[in-house]
């Protein structure tokens, strides 16, 4: 059986060893692999069950006489994969190519048989397996082509031509260097949000950040989170990566309120206006009251709008088109959300679908497409929650295309959804539901981590002709100027953990890299959408010269840029152009958090360190602090003012602008800062390997947007940012 085991594993690209973080080959055990087959639905139990199964899948693969998808690079070979009888593979077998705007060609070839490869007797007949190059020139896109031999017409083969990179957008081209702050959307405090940032902050922003020098503005993931159950907030478990988070509509920017008077009149009463004066004064998102508020107010103007549902109107065709476009993704979007509300609503559990009743744990459930036909007003309503979200969010983006901002926006690509979420209650059959995605053990994480995030089934996605992947980047790619994809290796493999497993013992299972980057690079020149992948951690060196060739942006952490050979920070100067670099992210403490320690005591107080590792991480970061006050100094980023003396050196605002401007100064094409760093910050967003015991996703920035702005200190340390770019651009 274990070499059944291991030819399984194979086919479905189960690795057999990885390297670690520290450059160790670890061998992946039998047993590790036997758990995640039984995760991808195989009888690892019974061998002649198992046998019979794989087998099945063989002989399905050779009657089919093609895969489902075929993905190639543009002026490259189009070289097809056929399977065979002996009698086709001695006739003429023709093609007939549908390219994506409809324009036909077709033609005729035989098979050269001296590519024959593997056979396989399927109900008594052979087929053979053949190599042929399919002589057409094809623009760019997506096509279909049909086979038709002396027997069978074969099922039409997605043919998926892309470009050889992503796009960059010309500035970048042109060697320009740019700099933006990663922001946490929700973080962000101003005068007339209702107590979480939301998209007319981020609008402002923009205009802000683009008259005072900066090129972009990232934002972490806003994907579709859950109406209903607010509290379940991090951003990188979402319900859906297709959808919006509606909790960043603002009520009060949309057509509906202004033209509402009854809805003013409630939002602009003492009672309401007292609060939101509360929920904008804490320094932690209610995620909860917030919520409450705007799906009142939200509902108000539903029910009480008159032009949506008037195509006749400009805002009712601006409506019937999105629903159009949005199609069957977003009635499940909206459906889901509206079950989970009916269900909190009669004081069920309802966190997601797998404690729903029977009849509506899927989409396609009959009982749950008959309570879509009962509640239509319900999943309306849902879908014009996307509406306005969508809406906003394009503002946001247009803003910062009337500010000729380098790149604009960039958004944020999440690993994964989390199991009771909206992508899997509609695309069970694609998910593996009972396997989880984390990351194997390394320094930072020696137990190796669980996301607990169901991993997409790889041979569903080609069986699905990438239809679900093409989906994800697109959507993912509106109203933006670049994308960031997290955890970019999920592009090459990813780390299963099997249920009831611990982290340890889980398996990296690999996907068709060079078919997702194709497809990834594809979209990117289409929607004119710069990438960036989050690259950190351990990377394989193919994965680093796939990214690399691709043309999507690396991402450099300034703590752990370090020389091999003496332990010193690497000058940002040295640093790859096709880079985004940094100080620090969301799932770092802030420069002042680092400096200072304080993440080790807060560390400590949440049971992640004990008093030996804090004495030992404290003293190897005074290490690297002695270093970097050094390398500092070395490049005249900062005066005398600062000590050069590691234990004796507090942080203050010239040295937590100087590193700032230090990396301004470096040869990344982007630099990502925080606005937590230019308030000296100390309290991180997000501890890593908290749930309970920390607020994680809802601490806010200290100030609000604009007093930010008018602070004159801010603005100058903006201004040395910007012509520290330029001087790094050779334009100054």
């Amino acid at each position: 059986m274990a070499n059944l085991i291991e030819q399984i594993a194979y086919a479905r690209g189960i690795a057999s060893e990885y390297i670690d973080a520290s450059g160790q080959k670890v061998i992946i055990s039998d047993e590790c692999k036997l758990q995640c087959l039984k995760a991808l639905g195989y009888n690892v139990d019974d061998q002649e069950a198992l046998a019979e199964q794989y087998n099945a899948e063989q002989d399905a693969l050779f009657v089919s006489g093609t895969e489902p998808v075929f993905v190639t690079t543009e002026n490259k070979a189009i070289e097809i994969t056929v399977r065979l009888t002996d009698n086709e593979s001695n006739n003429e077998i023709e093609y007939l190519v549908v390219q994506e705007d409809g324009v036909k060609c077709q033609g005729k070839f035989y098979i050269d048989k001296g590519t024959r490869a593997y056979s396989r007797t399927v109900n008594g007949v052979e087929y053979v397996e053949y190599k042929t190059n399919l002589i057409v020139a094809l623009p760019l896109g997506y096509h279909d082509v049909t086979f038709k031999t002396c027997e069978r017409t074969f099922e039409p083969m997605r043919l998926i031509i892309c470009p050889r990179s992503c796009y960059k957008p010309e500035e970048i081209l042109a060697g320009n260097k740019v700099w933006g702050p990663s922001v946490q959307l929700y973080a962000l405090r101003s005068e007339k949000n209702w107590g979480i940032g939301d998209f007319g902050d981020l609008k402002d922003l923009i205009i802000n950040l683009a008259e005072n020098g900066a090129g972009f503005v990232g934002v972490n993931p806003i994907h579709a989170a859950y109406p209903s159950n607010p509290e379940s907030a991090s951003p990188y478990s979402p319900s859906s990566r297709r959808w919006l988070n509606v909790i960043y509509i603002n009520p009060e920017n949309t057509f509906e309120f202004k033209n509402n008077e009854s809805a003013q009149k409630l939002v602009h009463s003492s009672e309401f206006q007292k609060k939101l004066s509360e929920l904008r004064k804490v320094d932690y998102v209610n995620y909860t009251e917030v919520m409450k508020l705007k799906l009142e107010v939200l509902r108000k103007l539903f029910e009480e709008q008159k032009a949506l549902f008037d195509n006749r109107t400009i805002r009712g065709k601006a409506y019937a088109k999105f629903k159009e476009n949005g199609g069957e993704s977003l009635r499940a979007m909206a459906l889901y959300d509206a079950i989970m509300a009916h269900f909190y609503s009669n004081g069920e559990n309802a966190w997601g679908w797998p404690v729903w009743r029977d009849g509506f744990r899927r989409y396609s459930d009959p009982i749950a497409q008959e309570w879509a036909n009962l509640h239509d007003v319900d999943l309306e309503f849902y879908i014009y929650l996307q509406f306005l979200a969508d809406e906003q969010l394009e503002a946001a983006h247009q803003a910062a295309k009337d500010s000729n901002m380098a790149v604009g926006i960039y958004r944020d690509l999440a690993v994964g959804v989390s199991e009771g979420s909206e992508e899997i209650w509609a695309n069970g059959n694609l998910y593996c539901v009972k396997a989880s995605v984390g990351a194997p053990p390394d320094p930072l994480g020696p137990l190796g981590q669980n996301w607990g995030l169901p991993p997409m089934d790889p041979k569903k996605l080609v069986e699905n002709r990438y239809q679900p992947i093409i989906d994800l980047f697109r959507s993912n790619m509106q109203h933006c100027g670049s994308l960031r994809i997290d955890h970019a290796m999920s592009l090459l493999r990813l780390w299963w953990v099997p249920p009831a497993a611990s982290a340890k013992q889980g398996v990296y299972v690999y996907y068709r890299v060079h078919d997702l980057v194709g497809i990834l690079a594809l979209e990117s020149q289409r929607n004119k959408c710069l990438i960036i992948g989050e690259d950190l951690g351990t990377v394989p060196y193919e994965m680093k010269a796939i990214l690399r060739d691709a043309g999507i942006h690396s991402y450099k952490i300034f703590f752990w840029e370090k020389s091999e050979t003496d332990g010193g920070f690497i000058s940002p100067k040295d640093y790859v152009e096709q880079a985004m670099s940094a100080l620090s992210t969301h799932d770092m403490p802030t420069i002042e958090g680092w400096w200072s320690h304080s993440d080790l005591t807060l560390g400590k107080q949440l049971g992640l360190y004990d008093d030996a590792a804090v004495q030992a991480i404290g003293n190897a970061r005074t290490e690297d602090q002695q270093r970097i006050l050094d390398s500092l100094h070395w490049h005249g980023v900062i005066s005398d003012k600062v000590s050069r003396d590691a234990h004796n050196c507090p942080m203050t605002k010239e040295l937590r602008d100087g590193m700032q401007v230090h990396m301004c100064l470096g040869n990344c094409a982007l630099f990502s800062t925080q606005i937590e760093d230019w308030l000296g910050m100390d309290k991180p967003v997000n501890v890593p390997g908290t749930s309970n015991e920390y607020p994680n996703w809802r601490r806010k920035i200290s100030k609000n947007i604009s007093d930010v702005f008018n602070n004159r200190e801010i603005k100058s340390l903006l201004k040395k940012m910007t012509e520290a770019r330029l001087k790094a651009s050779n334009r100054m």
